[in-house]
């Protein structure tokens, strides 16, 4: 399933050189049909190294990993929802991400100036939120002005989705994200239509000074914008030579993509065979249609079964060797699949 990730935050908090880490990152956009590149979009592999192992058993000519959409969404200043700064675009584009990575400042640096005088990621972060609730507030207020008089009548819809939104007003009037606030699946379903900004998923990420990037935070994770932007300038040796200098076992980034792909509750099942090894992004709970429809839409609709063996499986005694050994299990439509799973889906296409 495709992930897509806005990045906001104030003027200088370092969000233009975190996402110039990304894009320096890119992957081949030919790899990933329908894929448009804009100069404000970054598509990144999703790391993970059982993919290497799964593709050495297998001696697979091409490895497609999964990926991440970045999206750089500029525009945030106090009053956005007013139209300030990029206004009405900037709140556009969220409602077109998954998720939302809050970047917060908290390096130091006089040449770089900080939009309300002092560094404060927790002030940051309020601004940001305020932002978007008001902005909330306003597509709800007008939604019920809109929908008041159809509910009168007796619109058994209407009153659902009426009740809702007044529920929703009012916890957005007490400084409540709308994720956060207790609804029936029936209003959870009519509020999901209006892809209000704060019913997005979120993570907290702080830009740290360049020797602090290992101090993780206990609500977010830290990382340090100017280091992922000098390691994605260098060839792979000398990254691997200067993350050593670091202290660190991989670079910042790919804890920022790990813990972006699962906000989303999303985990990895793999195909493999001589032709490729590929990772496929399913939400956690996907049954083996679900997942069988990733690779294409007809395949959901015309699953009959599943080979399912575990990666760890996989690695130890390759495809053939874990069927001689029992350790290959067919599942049928019910089947949930698990992180890791290796799948070969059986249909009537």
């Amino acid at each position: 399933m495709p992930l897509k990730i806005g990045i906001i935050g104030l003027p200088n908090v370092g969000k233009s050189t975190l996402f110039q880490a990304i894009t320096k990152k890119q992957v081949e956009a030919q790899n990933y049909a329908f894929t448009t590149i804009q100069p404000n979009i970054g598509i990144v592999q999703v790391p993970d190294e059982r993919l290497f192992e799964l593709a050495r058993v297998s001696s697979s000519i091409k490895i497609i990993p999964a990926t991440a959409t970045f999206v750089d969404i500029a525009g945030l200043v106090k009053d956005a929802h007013k139209g300030e700064g990029l206004g009405n675009k900037f709140l556009s584009n969220i409602r077109e991400v998954n998720a939302i990575v809050h970047l917060m400042r908290t390096f130091t640096d006089a040449d770089v100036t900080h939009v309300h005088g002092g560094i404060n990621p927790k002030n940051d972060y309020e601004v940001i939120i305020t932002e978007l609730i008001l902005a909330d507030m306003e597509t709800v207020l007008k939604r019920i002005e809109a929908l008041e008089g159809k509910a009168r009548t007796g619109d058994k819809g209407s009153q659902i989705e009426f009740l809702a939104l007044q529920k929703v007003r009012t916890g957005l009037e007490t400084g409540k994200r709308t994720r956060d606030i207790e609804l029936t699946d029936d209003e959870q379903a009519r509020i999901n239509e209006l892809q209000l900004l704060t019913s997005k998923p979120e993570l907290k990420v702080y830009n740290v000074d360049e020797r602090k990037n290992s101090r993780t935070p206990t609500d977010g994770i830290a990382i340090s914008a100017k280091i992922e932007s000098e390691l994605a300038e260098l060839s792979d040796e000398d990254a691997r030579v200067f993350l050593q200098d670091l202290g660190w076992q991989e670079p910042g980034l790919n804890r920022l993509i790990r813990s972006a792909y699962s906000l989303l509750s999303l985990i990895t099942y793999f195909t493999s065979g001589p032709k490729e090894t590929r990772a496929w992004s399913v939400r956690h709970g996907s049954t083996a249609p679900e997942a069988a429809g990733e690779i294409h839409s007809d395949f959901e609709k015309q699953f009959i079964k599943a080979e399912v063996i575990t990666w760890k499986d996989f690695v130890a005694h390759g495809e053939l060797g874990a069927k001689e050994k029992g350790l290959m299990r067919l599942e049928g439509r019910d089947y949930i699949v698990e992180d890791g799973d290796v799948m070969y889906f059986h249909t009537n296409a």
